[in-house]
C-alpha cells in the first residue's frame, strides 16, 4: 500500500508542474485566446494576451493586471483601474496633481518639465493623460499616513482619468521606466479601444 501511495503521490506532483495550455475558459484569456476584455459601464476594450490579470488588491480596484517587465529591469509594471462609485474619487485635476506628487524630479527640473497632460475623447468619454517620469515614491498603502515610502528611481506612470457616464474610472499603470515605454503603445491601444 505504502510504495503505491508514494507512485501517487510522485505523480501527482509531477503533473502539478506540467504546463498547460490556455483553454478558453481561463479567467485571463477570451474565448479567442487573447487578453482579457475589461468592461467599464457598457464600454469594452481588450488588453494584451500577456497581460496577466490578478485578484483586485482592495475593493477600489475594478481590475489589476501584472505587465511583463523587460529584459533589463528588476520588475514588472501594473495597472491598476479603480472604481470609487459615480462621481467620486476627488476631481480630475486632484487626481493629476496627487499622482504628478507620487514622483521626485531629476536635480534641476520641476515636475512639469517631466510631466505631460493630454485631453483627449474615446468615443463619447473625455479622458485626461498623465505621462510622468521620475523617482516613484511607492508607498503599499498610499493613503496611510504610517506606511514606508519607497523611493523607485527611473519609474514612469501613465494615469488616466476616464470619465464614462457611471464613472469616473481612474487608470494608473506604473512600472520601470523601460518597461512602460515599451508598453505603451498597447496601453494607448486599450485605452482607445473602448467602445
Amino acid at each position: 500500500m505504502r510504495p503505491m501511495s508514494w507512485w501517487l503521490v510522485a505523480i501527482l506532483g509531477l503533473m502539478a508542474g506540467w504546463s498547460t495550455p490556455a483553454r478558453a475558459d481561463d479567467p485571463n484569456k477570451s474565448a479567442d485566446g487573447k487578453g482579457k476584455v475589461v468592461t467599464l459601464d457598457s464600454l469594452k476594450s481588450q488588453v494584451p494576451a500577456d497581460w496577466k490579470e490578478e485578484k483586485p488588491g482592495n475593493q477600489m480596484r475594478a481590475y489589476q493586471f501584472r505587465i511583463p517587465k523587460v529584459k533589463g529591469d528588476a520588475a514588472d509594471a501594473e495597472l491598476v483601474i479603480f472604481y470609487f462609485g459615480p462621481g467620486a474619487g476627488g476631481s480630475t485635476a486632484d487626481n493629476i496633481r496627487r499622482w504628478k506628487g507620487m514622483f521626485l524630479t531629476p536635480e534641476g527640473k520641476k515636475i512639469d518639465d517631466v510631466a505631460t497632460v493630454t485631453k483627449m475623447k474615446v468615443g463619447d468619454v473625455d479622458v485626461t493623460y498623465l505621462d510622468v517620469k521620475g523617482t516613484y515614491k511607492f508607498k503599499a498603502r498610499p493613503f496611510d499616513p504610517n506606511a514606508k515610502e519607497e523611493r523607485r528611481p527611473d519609474y514612469r506612470m501613465l494615469g488616466v482619468v476616464f470619465e464614462s457616464k457611471k464613472g469616473p474610472y481612474f487608470f494608473r499603470l506604473v512600472g520601470p521606466d523601460k518597461t512602460v515605454t515599451q508598453h505603451k503603445k498597447e496601453f494607448d491601444k486599450f485605452l482607445k479601444g473602448f467602445k
